[in-house]
C-alpha cells in the first residue's frame, strides 16, 4: 500500500519546473496570454448553449443563482489551484499536485479523470460548433451534404431552407412531405478537431495569439448581445416583469426548480467553468508562473462568473425560461430584441467562441499526458518534444485523433454531464493536496497562499461533493468505468515503470 502513496519529492519538481533546452516546453506566455487562455475555455458553451438549458430544465430565471453557486465552488477551488501553480509551475494540473501530496495512486486516477474531461469535452463543444457552423453557412445560403453533419441515423428534414434534425422541427409541422436525409458521420466536427490539433502542434504561442485574438472578437458580441438586452428591458420593463415571475419556480418534485434546482442546474452548468483549471496545464510555458499563474487562473475565473450572470440574468429577461431549452438561445434571445442581425451575429461568435474552447482543451490533455508520460506513467512517445515547435506533438496528435472520432460517431448528449463530474473530482482532489501540503511543508516557499487554510480548501471540498451528488447516476456509472480502465493500465504498465517507484525509500520525504 506504501508503494501507491509514494508522492513526487518536491525537490525533483522544482528541477523540472527549472530545465531548460531544446527538449522542455517553451516559456512564452504572459499573464495576459493565460487570463485570455481561461476566458477562451470558459466563455463557450455555457453562454452559448448551456444557460438556455438549465433554466428551462431546472433552475428557471433562478439560473443565475445557479451560476453564483458553481461560481462559488469554482472560488474555493480556483485560490487553492493558484497556490499550487505559483510553488510548482510546471504541466500536469491537478495530476501532478495530487502526486506531490496525496501520493502516485490518487494522482494516477486525477491524471486518468482528466482525459475524460478535456477530452470528452472537447468532444462536446466540437458537436456544438459543428451545428452553429453549420447553422451560419446555411444563413448564407452555403449546404454541406447533411449526412456529413451528424451522426450516424440522426433524421434531417429540410425546413425554412435549412436541415434539421427531425427532433427539432416545431410542433405541428408535418414531416412527410419535407425532404429527408439520415446521418452518416459528422464531418464538420472531424476538420473542427484536425485543425485546432494542427494550431497546437505548430506552437504554444501561435496557439495562444489566436486565442487571445478570439476572445476579443467573441466578448464583443457578448457585449453588444448584453448592450441591446438591457436597452430593450429598460423599455419594456413589464416583459422583464412577467418573465423573471417567478423568479425561483416551485419545485416539480424531480430535483427541478425551486431551491433544489438552482443546485442542480449549477451542477448541469459546471461544464461552462472547466476552462479556468486548464490554464494550470500550461504553466511550464508561462513566462513568470509564480506571479502570472495565480493572476491567469482567478482572473479568467472572476471575469466569466460576472459575464455568466449578467447574460442569464439579461437573457431570462428577454425569453421565458420554458423556451429556452433550444441549442441556441442567445440567439433566441437577440431576436426577441427585434434586432435583425442579431442572431447572424450570435452564430458568428458562437463559432469563434466554441472553437477557443477545443482549443484550450486540447491543449490541457496533451498537457496532461506528456506530465503522466515524464514521469514513467505513460509511454515516453506522449512526453516527444518536436525540435522546432517544442511541443508535445506525438501526443497532441494521438489526442486530437481520437478525439475527433467521438463527435463524428458518437451521441455527445450525456457527455457535458460526464465532463462535469470529472472536474468537481479534480476540484475535490486539487483543494484536498492544498491542505495536505500545509501540514507537511509548512515552510514551503509559497508565492500566492490561499487564504483561511483549512476553511478554504474544506469548503471547496464540500461545495464539489455537494455538486457531484445533483449529477445524474449514469455519469457516476460512466466515470466509476472509466477509472476501472484506468486501474487496469494502471497495474499492468505504470506502476513497473514509474520513476518515483525506482527512487530510494525516503527520498519523497524531503
Amino acid at each position: 500500500m506504501s508503494r501507491l502513496l509514494r508522492v513526487k519529492p518536491m525537490s525533483l519538481l522544482s528541477q523540472e519546473a527549472s530545465e531548460e533546452g531544446e527538449n522542455t516546453l517553451r516559456r512564452s506566455l504572459s499573464a495576459t496570454n493565460l487570463i485570455t487562455l481561461g476566458i477562451g475555455a470558459i466563455i463557450g458553451a455555457g453562454i452559448f448553449v448551456l444557460t438556455g438549458q438549465a433554466a428551462a430544465r431546472h433552475a428557471g430565471p433562478a439560473v443565475a443563482l445557479s451560476f453564483v453557486l458553481a461560481g462559488i465552488t469554482c472560488a474555493f477551488a480556483g485560490l487553492c489551484y493558484a497556490e499550487f501553480a505559483s510553488i510548482i509551475p510546471i504541466a500536469g494540473s491537478a495530476y501532478t499536485y495530487g502526486y506531490a501530496t496525496l501520493g502516485e495512486f490518487v494522482a494516477w486516477i486525477i491524471g486518468w479523470d482528466l482525459g475524460l474531461e478535456y477530452g470528452f469535452g472537447a468532444a462536446t463543444v466540437a458537436s456544438g460548433w459543428s451545428g452553429y457552423f453549420n447553422s451560419l453557412l446555411q444563413q448564407l445560403h452555403i449546404y454541406i451534404p447533411p449526412q456529413l453533419t451528424a451522426t450516424p441515423g440522426t433524421i434531417l428534414v429540410f425546413f425554412h431552407q435549412r436541415w434539421l434534425p427531425l427532433s427539432s422541427l416545431p410542433p405541428g409541422i408535418d414531416s412527410t412531405a419535407l425532404p429527408h436525409a439520415t446521418g452518416l458521420f459528422n464531418l464538420v466536427a472531424i476538420l473542427a478537431i484536425l485543425v485546432i490539433t494542427t494550431v497546437l502542434v505548430v506552437g504554444i504561442k501561435e496557439s495562444a495569439n489566436l486565442n487571445s485574438a478570439i476572445v476579443v472578437v467573441k466578448l464583443a458580441i457578448v457585449g453588444i448581445f448584453l448592450v441591446l438586452g438591457v436597452y430593450f428591458l429598460i423599455r419594456h420593463p413589464e416583459l422583464a416583469r412577467a418573465n423573471w415571475h417567478p423568479f425561483i419556480p416551485p419545485s416539480d418534485g424531480h430535483g427541478n426548480f425551486g431551491w433544489h434546482g438552482i443546485a442542480t442546474g449549477a451542477a448541469s452548468i459546471f461544464f461552462a467553468y472547466i476552462g479556468f483549471d486548464a490554464v494550470s496545464t500550461a504553466a511550464q510555458e508561462a513566462r513568470n508562473p509564480q506571479k502570472d499563474m495565480p493572476l491567469g487562473i482567478l482572473g479568467s475565473l472572476v471575469v466569466c462568473t460576472i459575464l455568466y450572470i449578467l447574460v442569464s440574468t439579461v437573457l431570462t429577461g428577454l425569453v421565458n425560461y420554458k423556451a429556452l431549452n433550444v441549442a441556441d438561445p442567445v440567439a433566441l434571445g437577440i431576436d426577441a430584441t427585434g434586432v435583425s442581425w442579431g442572431s447572424l451575429l450570435v452564430k458568428i461568435g458562437a463559432v469563434f467562441g466554441l472553437g477557443t474552447v477545443m482549443l484550450v482543451m486540447l491543449l490541457g490533455q496533451s498537457r496532461v499526458f506528456f506530465s503522466m508520460s515524464r514521469d514513467g506513467l505513460l509511454p515516453k512517445w506522449a512526453a516527444d518534444i518536436h525540435p522546432k515547435f517544442r511541443t508535445p506533438w506525438i501526443s497532441t496528435i494521438a489526442v486530437g485523433c481520437v478525439v475527433a472520432i467521438l463527435p463524428a460517431f458518437l451521441s455527445v448528449d450525456r457527455l457535458a454531464e460526464l465532463v462535469n463530474i470529472g472536474t468537481l473530482l479534480a476540484f475535490t482532489i486539487v483543494c484536498a493536496g492544498v491542505w495536505v501540503l500545509r501540514v507537511r511543508h509548512p515552510d514551503l516557499h509559497r508565492p500566492f497562499k490561499t487564504p483561511l487554510v483549512p476553511l478554504v480548501p474544506i469548503l471547496g471540498i464540500i461545495t464539489a461533493v455537494y455538486l457531484m451528488t445533483n449529477l445524474p447516476l449514469i455519469t457516476w456509472t460512466v466515470m466509476i468505468g472509466w477509472l476501472l480502465l484506468g486501474l487496469i493500465i494502471y497495474f499492468g504498465y505504470s506502476i513497473k515503470h514509474s520513476k518515483v517507484q525506482k527512487l530510494p525509500a525516503g527520498v519523497e520525504s524531503d
